[in-house]
Formats: C-alpha cells, sequence, structure tokens
C-alpha cells in the first residue's frame, strides 16, 4: 500500500499579520493532485491542522473542503490527530460525520488501535494514532517531583509504555504505522514552532519509538528529517510552507510511503513547490542597493527580511517606498555604524583565549592592574573544575 505522511498545515497562520491563506490553498492543490498521481491509499496527517485553538472560519473551511477532497467520497483513508496548537475537542467534534467517509478525527491521546483495510492491494494496516501526548491531555500526574529531568525520565517511561502496549496488536500480517506530534531528543527546531517541552521536560528519546512499527510518522517539528537512533524508520514530514525566517532556505515536502506487510518500508521524499519563499536580503551599500534589487526583480515572489546598512535612521517616505515597490518585504531592519562596531568588537573578544579575556577583565574591575601568573592559573583551575 502507499501512505502519505504530511503535518504541521498551520491553517490560518499568519507572517507578520499577511495572510498565507493563499498560499495553503495553494498547497492543498498540490496534495490533491500528489495524492492521485501517486496512488496514495492512506493519508496521516500528524497535528498542527491548525496555528491557534480558535482558528478563523476561511482556516477551518479550507480544512474540511481538504478533507473532502482528500478522501473523495472514502476512496481514500484520511487520519488526522490534534497537535500542540489545536483544540483537541474541536478537531474531534466533526469526527461521527466524517469516519462515514474515511476521515478519523483524533483529538485526545487514547488507547484505540486503527484498522485500516486497501481494497487496492488487499492489504490491511494498524494504525496507532496518538494525539498530542501533554502531561494534561494524557489526564496523568507524571510524577510528584517539578524537577525536569525527573519529569523527563516520567514522561519518556510513559510514551515507551503507550507505546510498547499497542505493539501487540502489531501483526506480521498487516502493515504497522504509528503516528504522533512529540519532540524527539535530538532533532533540528525552527523559530515557529511552539515549544511543548517544558525545559526538556516533555521529550522523548528516539529509542522510545515503537521498533515493532515499519513507519513512524511525526508531527512537530518543521524541517523535514528522519529521527536519528530511532529504533525504526521514523521520520518528520515538516511543514508545507516556511512559516518564520529561520526556515529560509528550506525546501518543503511530502514523505510518501510503500509498506507490504513484514518487510521493511520504503520512504521518498516529495518536495513541493507551491508557497512563496522566504527571504533575507542584506543591504550592505543602503538604500540604494535595495532599489536595484527591486530593479533586477529579485525574489519578486517572495517575503523578504531586510536588513540595510544606514548612517542614519531611514526616512519614512522610503519605507513606504519600499513597501509599495515590493509588496512581500515583511520587516525592514537598520544597521547603524555604532551596532556594526558593537558587533564587530563582540566577535573580536570571543576568539580571545579564556585567560586573556579574564586578563582584561580582572584589568577593568580593578581599574588597570595586572593579575599574576598564579591569579590566572587559580581561575583557570575554578574554571575547569566547574565544567567538568
Amino acid at each position: 500500500m502507499r501512505i502519505l505522511h504530511t503535518a504541521d498545515w498551520h491553517l490560518g497562520k499568519t507572517l507578520e499579520g499577511r495572510s498565507r491563506l493563499p498560499e495553503q490553498e495553494a498547497f492543498i492543490d498540490e496534495l490533491c493532485g500528489i495524492v492521485e498521481e501517486e496512488r496514495i491509499d492512506v493519508l496521516l496527517l500528524a497535528g498542527d491542522v491548525f496555528d491557534t485553538v480558535n482558528p478563523p472560519s476561511a482556516a477551518e473551511q479550507l480544512f474540511y473542503d481538504s478533507m473532502a477532497r482528500l478522501a473523495d467520497g472514502g476512496k481514500r483513508r484520511v487520519i488526522v490527530i490534534a497537535g500542540n496548537h489545536d483544540n483537541p475537542d474541536r478537531l474531534a467534534a466533526s469526527h461521527p460525520l466524517a469516519e462515514r467517509h474515511g476521515i478519523t478525527l483524533l483529538g485526545l491521546p487514547t488507547a484505540e488501535m486503527l484498522t485500516v483495510a486497501v481494497p487496492r492491494t488487499g492489504e490491511e494496516a494498524r494504525v496507532f494514532a496518538l494525539p498530542y501526548p501533554s502531561e494534561s491531555r494524557l489526564q496523568v500526574l507524571l510524577a510528584e517531583s517539578n524537577e525536569e529531568e525527573v519529569l523527563r525520565q516520567a514522561y519518556d517511561e510513559r510514551l515507551a509504555h503507550l507505546f510498547a502496549r499497542q505493539s501487540a496488536y502489531f501483526t506480521p500480517h498487516t502493515v504497522n504505522l504509528a503516528m504522533s506530534h512529540l519532540y524527539v531528543l535530538g532533532s533540528f527546531e525552527s523559530e515557529s514552532e511552539r515549544p511543548i517541552q517544558v525545559g526538556g521536560a516533555y521529550t522523548v528519546s528516539a529509542t522510545t519509538l515503537p521498533a515493532a512499527a515499519q513507519y513512524v510518522a511525526l508531527g512537530h517539528l518543521h524541517r523535514p528529517q528522519d529521527v536519528a537512533k530511532a529504533p525504526t524508520r521514523a521520520r518528520y514530514s515538516g511543514s508545507p510552507l516556511a512559516y518564520s525566517f529561520s526556515e529560509a532556505g528550506q525546501a518543503k515536502s511530502v514523505t510518501i510511503i510503500d509498506a507490504t506487510p513484514g518487510v521493511p518500508a520504503e520512504v521518498k521524499e516529495l518536495f513541493l513547490s507551491s508557497g512563496r519563499p522566504l527571504v533575507k536580503w542584506k543591504a550592505r551599500d543602503g538604500i540604494a542597493e535595495v532599489y536595484r534589487f527591486i530593479d533586477e526583480g529579485r525574489d519578486a515572489n517572495a517575503w523578504i527580511d531586510l536588513e540595510v546598512h544606514v548612517p542614519d535612521t531611514i526616512p519614512l517616505e522610503d519605507i513606504q517606498k519600499l513597501r509599495r515597490l515590493h509588496g512581500g518585504i515583511i520587516g525592514i531592519r537598520p544597521v547603524y555604524p555604532d551596532m556594526l562596531e558593537a558587533a564587530e568588537a563582540m566577535e573580536r573578544r570571543a576568539s580571545l583565549p579564556i585567560d586573556e579575556l579574564f586578563r582584561r577583565f580582572y584589568s577593568r574591575q580593578t581599574g588597570g592592574a595586572v593579575p599574576d601568573e598564579e591569579t590566572v592559573k587559580l581561575f583557570m583551575e575554578v574554571l575547569e573544575e566547574k565544567e567538568g
């Protein structure tokens, strides 16, 4: 059978007040084309359907329209779980109606194992779909202690127990899948993700993921990536659009899985073309260089984060003119000469050896005195003990 894994749609999200809904509509159109062309049997949406717990009506309308198109009257099974951005009850409210059309909407963590029959191949899938499992949504007290390490261990053990218990329902004759919305230690984050870990408490080790599953579909992290050290193939599909400038230059994609009972899954990344790119401009030669970028037609369809080096405050008329000439300019960040000098000075200091930094600090604090070598040696010993 063929499975498509996607996540983190964040329908209704804006970029500094600019609507991304037209780009999200374009993504849905592209996705509907992909599932037909790739003959997808099952679609997994691993959380963060919406950007907020109270999404705008246009975002909800787009979601329900996309579900109807993707399921195609029950021709294709669609399974959706809530992420940390979603209101679990609101997402699952229409489940009884959606289920009649082959769409499963899960809001809160449950021990249910889904069984999915795929008539095209005559195969059956077992899917353990675990919506965002926070302590409150699991409705458990993880530990009496508030210490981060104790909480992290208790959370890890709780999820390991859930995965192990559900793995008992996997069989050699079914395609065995798991899906969740969580943070696996060691994975790469982006600025646009709302943290789900309290410090490091709501995190799991890669080895906690179920080894008995042929594939684990994850949501939350916006950069597409495999999970290193996982006992089976586990992957974040990433978001379909770049949602912050920390994601500038990232290629967005969905993941397609070919799975047959009893053999390792085959996984491929399919890159997306919809969505406006996010680009950072650095104009070191001032406003004139920005006008030159615009005249050249550079990044005409992109959202722009602009850093411009100027000797003084940028006149309001220049700011307005730039925004008129390029409607994608989101932020304009001036860099003044004194800021540049301060940054360069910090960079020079950062390159100095620790003992030299200590000598300069000592001299500044004592009004010009120079520390003897014994004092410097003592400082370095204390520093090594602290780091050790």
